[in-house]
């Protein structure tokens, strides 16, 4: 039976949606059967951050409506165990209910080894229908106040549903901000949440370019690295943190800041 984890966030624009598509890639490159779904109904574009919404024939929608077999809504990434399940286009978020949700999910769960469910930002009924058919979460916040403040109030409403595990992602961090203290670190922001952090992803302009393009990009970056070990500690249950601060430290650090005016 797949893990059933969902991504989520207490604001839009941490970047949950593009954690979650470089976790899936990562996962199913390390030999996993994985399936994302979007479960951010009407707002949906995992199928654009992954470039496939050319692809998409049938949805969530016609899967539940039995218009199609589950089978032919599902579009594979090339090469490897990677598939997305496409959000309702046609629905309203109300018009979806929990059950449904977790009725779909329950027909392919089998065949799976990880099921990464999309879920909106925020605390609505999008929120709660998503969580409810999970056993594991991870929260997506960045290093900014508002972000963190939102966050901690989705972290104690995934307590209450007393998920197998909660953990923290903490996505675009500056490591020249961190270590002249400009920036919290991710540890620090685990502290203040009191939640186990288990990734650190550093602020990566290669990213922004891709989600420009609409194809998410796992190529030779940072973010890369730091998404692979994020990926090996869900696999392992580990908590190797990317160090985002590398390269910034010492005076080779110091002359980078000096050139950059930093």
């Amino acid at each position: 039976m797949a893990r059933k984890i969902v991504v989520t966030s207490g604001k839009g624009g941490v970047g949950k949606t593009s954690v979650l598509a470089s976790l899936g890639i990562s996962l199913a490159n390390k030999g996993k059967n994985v399936l994302m779904i979007d479960g951010d109904i009407g707002l949906n574009n995992l199928d654009v951050v992954m470039g496939m919404e050319s692809r998409v024939i049938y949805d969530m929608a016609d899967v539940i409506e039995n218009k199609c077999h589950i089978n032919q809504a599902l579009l594979q990434e090339d090469g490897i165990g990677l598939y997305l399940l496409p959000s309702a286009h046609a629905y309203s978020s109300d018009k979806l209910s929990a059950q449904s949700f977790r009725e779909l999910i329950g027909r392919i769960e089998n065949t799976f080894d990880f099921i990464l469910i999309d879920c909106p930002a925020g605390i609505d009924a999008g929120f709660h229908r998503a969580v409810s058919c999970c056993d594991e979460a991870i929260l997506v916040t960045t290093p900014h106040i508002p972000a963190i403040r939102d966050g901690d109030k989705v972290l104690g409403l995934l307590r209450s549903y007393k998920l197998n595990a909660v953990n923290l992602v903490v996505n675009r961090v500056r490591g020249d901000f961190v270590v002249t203290g400009k920036m919290m670190s991710g540890g620090e922001i685990s502290n203040i949440l009191r939640c186990p952090l288990i990734g650190v992803v550093p602020e990566d302009d290669a990213v922004t370019v891709y989600s420009q393009l609409g194809r998410i990009g796992m190529n030779s970056s940072s973010s890369r690295d730091a998404i692979d070990m994020i990926a090996r500690n869900v696999l392992d249950n580990t908590n190797k943190i990317y160090d985002v601060t590398r390269g910034h430290r010492g005076l080779i650090g110091k002359l980078k800041r000096l050139v950059s005016g930093r």
